[in-house]
């Protein structure tokens, strides 16, 4: 299910959100909602793997981690630990550009939230 995306709404992060989209349609039951800060988020079985949100400063793109990924990733330009929720993992990219990188991290944000068997799903296990 996709939502409208009414908190983004800046040419630069509907670009992003439909980025995002197009990764995303490759994995089973992803739900995307807007929150109640606005940020749409992408979810898996109610577990969130991306937060995105648009703001004076650009679009940008949050995606679940873990501790040892992001502290290799945030040594690296554009990557940041994710404010509010950093301690947990998560990773922040402002403007995000390089969509080839982007999708692996995205994807590895899913299996990281999803149930075991979606994850033997997308893996091909099953």
């Amino acid at each position: 299910m996709l939502s409208n995306g009414k908190s983004i709404t800046s040419k630069k992060g509907l670009e992003m959100l439909e980025e995002v989209r197009r990764i995303c349609r490759s994995l089973p039951e992803v739900e995307e909602i807007v929150d109640g800060f606005g940020h749409t988020t992408c979810k898996v079985k109610g577990k969130s793997f991306i937060i995105m949100g648009d703001s004076d400063e650009g679009p940008s793109l949050s995606f679940k981690s873990n501790r040892e990924n992001q502290a290799f990733l945030i040594q690296q330009e554009p990557f940041f630990k994710t404010p509010y929720i950093g301690q947990h993992g998560w990773v922040s990219v402002k403007q995000p550009e390089n969509w080839e990188m982007l999708e692996g991290l995205i994807k590895e944000a899913y299996l990281r939230a999803a149930p075991k068997r979606l994850v033997e799903q997308v893996l091909g296990k099953r």
